[in-house]
């Protein structure tokens, strides 16, 4: 007989002399006990009940002895997530903001910043970045009554300091300034009377 139960038992069989041998169990079932528990953890996670640590999801067991000294069987039910990168190239002139972090950046670079993805793990982005200057240059100049500036081909008659705007080799922008003279013309009326011939001072 097989019992799944503490209890009591008898069984009876013929002695050497050929009466009754009753035999008495005095039994007492311990159990197996089982247990579970979920899990979500991102990229790898390390489960304490066996000291394994998963990098996918799935569902795990492990088997250890109860306060009974039976087998106790815990199950994991995992569900693993996983980071995620991004990459971008950026070129900009002078600064670029970059709305990943909302950081400012005035040299070029390699620059990152995180966040969290749809699944809650972590999300790295990479920015790769140009960054390109304005310039500037200066020209001084003086003309008589008018000049035509080359930079915008714009003419001035008044001394002045003036700006043109224009793309320098980086495609940035780049700033003439002009400091410009004029100096004006002049002009006299003088009225004579002579005879035969006049000689003009």
């Amino acid at each position: 007989q097989t019992y799944t139960t503490s209890g009591t038992y008898t069984a009876t069989s013929t002695n050497a002399s050929g009466c009754l041998h009753t035999t008495t169990l005095n039994l007492t079932i311990n159990y197996s006990t089982p247990s579970s528990t979920s899990a979500t953890a991102c990229d790898s996670y390390s489960w304490s009940a066996n000291n394994q640590t998963y990098t996918s999801s799935g569902t795990y067991t492990a088997t250890s002895m109860n306060a009974a000294g039976c087998v106790h069987t815990q199950t994991l039910n995992l569900q693993i997530d996983q980071s995620t990168t991004s990459s971008t190239s950026a070129t900009a002139c002078d600064s670029y903001t970059w709305s990943a972090n909302n950081q400012t950046y005035t040299t070029s670079g390699t620059y990152t910043a995180t966040s969290t993805n749809a699944a809650s793990c972590l999300h790295t982005a990479t920015l790769n970045l140009t960054v390109n200057y304005s310039s500037s240059s200066s020209v001084s100049a003086t003309a008589c009554d008018s000049y035509t500036w080359s930079a915008n081909n714009q003419t001035y008659t008044t001394s002045g300091t003036y700006t043109a705007t224009s793309t320098n080799a980086s495609g940035c922008l780049h700033t003439t300034t002009l400091n410009l003279t004029i100096n004006y013309s002049s002009s006299a009326s003088t009225s004579a009377t002579a005879c035969d011939s006049y000689a003009w001072s």
